[in-house]
């Protein structure tokens, strides 16, 4: 054994020893305990037999880390087991308070739910593109060396999850995470974590909670914890970075519980109505344009009615692809030509992507409230943009017009698809937009449309969004009904269009990092 292992683990069992003979209630007496505790928290958290896969991830340089992976994918590795690595290596690293790396691990899910869709030989792909990523940010954050996640020793009293709300909203992240450790199951941890959401919320801290949720199924829910962790450590730090404003915070988490209050929807909804497509068309434009206090009491009403959460979601999860579709062309400043990456739309595409998911595993209460959530950012988004001087953001018509459709020339599947792809990598968004509604119009089945934009979301930087995006894009237009559905796949292919080319590390060929290198290594 080691020496300086073989000291500790002698230390560990003294001090287990005197704690057995003195009692419980002297070691808190004598200090003890604390010093037990604290002990404990300073060791690092590690990830049993998925440790040495966890440790390659975070110590490999990214310029070595392809060939590592390449020779890990001919060794028998598969891609479940790498990206519950990936995750539980991002976990540790960032701990969900680090921009690029919460952007990453939201990200590997997705990827993996990607890969799913290539022919085998492709399939790494889209997770080493992602873990590649996720090694450059893990070195520029400084490695093993700042791990963020350690291990810590749960509260020993009983908890909530208002309790583990109360410590976030102090900005004590650390506090906050022994909280949410006491509490019983994995479930009750999301929802403790969707609270500290509630008042501290914006498009990424809405997203994580849900992205942590899902990988449980790679990591398994014995990591539960470490995966909310990052949730409530995210919160916690944006409520400290918030407090310079306390009168802006405190309004902001007003809305909320009055539109809770007001249309008894504290224990949640219980309805099951479906509206019409007119119903549906009229709540989306309100959610999009109406003030974003009344688009929250909208949603709300539609609850307490007694619609359905699912075609309540609906319309704002339409709402949101608005933003995408009605973003003005070329417009000047930062986001002038792009649609993808941290654009509106995409923002919160995602986000609501994320509440309507977590409406269909958490409890009622945060089911009603996060739905309201969604709306009410959708209209903030609308209000802020249509705004901009000197030249709003977005205008009332979304793309594409009348005109846009005239313009596009093929008829069968094959053309259409040939002048899709022209489009794109001319970075002709209205027009991809254009191709792909006269392509549902004639009544063609989607899958090869995806097929298409998905190999552009794979290989285009895509500003850290690419890959949550399309896999939000495959569930909306999943459950959103005929009439409307293939406005998600519009929207798609304006982000396609936008990233096509675009690298946010300023690479001369426009593709993600490590794709090619992946490519080759693959032997594609």
């Amino acid at each position: 054994m080691n020496p300086s292992h073989r000291r500790e683990f002698l230390e560990d069992v003294g001090r287990g020893m005197l704690l057995a003979g003195v009692g419980a209630p002297l070691a808190l007496e004598l200090g003890l305990a604390s010093t037990a505790r604290a002990d404990e928290e300073s060791k690092p958290l590690t990830f049993g037999d998925l440790e040495p896969l966890v440790a390659l991830l975070q110590e490999t340089p990214k310029e070595k880390l392809l060939p590592a992976l390449a020779e890990k994918h001919k060794a028998g590795t598969d891609l479940r087991t790498l990206t519950a690595a990936g995750a539980l290596a991002n976990a540790r690293t960032f701990g969900g308070e680090d921009y690029f790396g919460f952007h990453t691990f939201m990200a590997l899910a997705p990827a993996y739910q990607m890969a799913q869709q290539l022919p085998k030989a492709e399939q790494p792909l889209p997770i080493w593109k992602v873990l590649y990523r996720n090694a450059h940010y893990t070195q520029s954050h400084g490695g093993r060396a700042k791990d963020v996640l350690r291990r810590i020793e749960p509260k020993p009293e009983p908890m909530t999850g208002e309790k583990v709300r109360e410590a976030v909203n102090t900005g004590n992240g650390g506090e906050a995470e022994k909280r949410l450790a006491a509490l019983g199951s994995p479930e009750d941890a999301l929802n403790a974590a969707i609270l500290g959401v509630e008042d501290n919320h914006d498009v990424h801290s809405a997203v994580m909670p849900w992205r942590a949720w899902v990988m449980l199924d790679f990591v398994g829910k014995d990591h539960a914890i470490t995966m909310l962790r990052q949730s409530v450590r995210q919160t916690a730090k944006r409520c400290a970075d918030s407090h310079a404003k306390p009168e802006q915070l405190a309004q902001t988490r007003k809305l909320l519980p009055m539109l809770l209050d007001q249309h008894k929807l504290l224990e949640g909804p219980n309805g099951k109505r479906t509206g019409d497509n007119l119903w549906l068309a009229g709540l989306c434009e309100t959610v999009l344009t109406a003030k974003p206090e009344q688009s929250g009491g909208a949603v709300a009403a539609a609850l307490a009615e007694g619609f359905s959460p699912e075609h309540v979601g609906e319309a704002i999860s339409l709402a949101a692809n608005q933003l995408l579709l009605r973003q003005v062309e070329n417009m000047g400043g930062n986001m002038g030509f792009r649609t993808h990456g941290d654009s509106a739309g995409v923002h919160m595409s995602d986000e609501t992507n994320a509440w309507r998911n977590m409406a269909r595993v958490a409890n009622p209460r945060n089911r009603a409230a996060g739905l309201i959530l969604a709306a009410v950012d959708i209209a903030r988004h609308w209000e802020y943009s249509t705004n901009r001087k000197p030249t709003p953001g977005h205008q009332k018509d979304p793309y594409p017009w009348k005109e846009h459709t005239l313009d596009v020339k093929g008829t069968s599947p094959e053309e259409l698809l040939k002048e899709l792809d022209g489009a794109v990598r001319e970075n002709r968004q209205v027009r991809a937009c254009a191709i792909v509604h006269q392509y549902a119009v004639k009544g063609y089945e989607a899958k090869p449309v995806f097929a298409m934009l998905r190999q552009y979301m794979i290989s285009e930087d895509g500003r850290l969004h690419n890959e949550k995006y399309y896999q939000t894009v495959v569930e909306e237009f999943a459950t959103t009904r005929p009439a409307f559905r293939w406005r998600q796949l519009m929207g798609l292919a304006r982000v396609a269009a936008s990233s096509y080319g675009y690298s946010q590390q300023d690479k001369p060929d426009g593709r993600a990092p490590g794709y090619e290198e992946s490519r080759k290594l693959l032997g594609i």
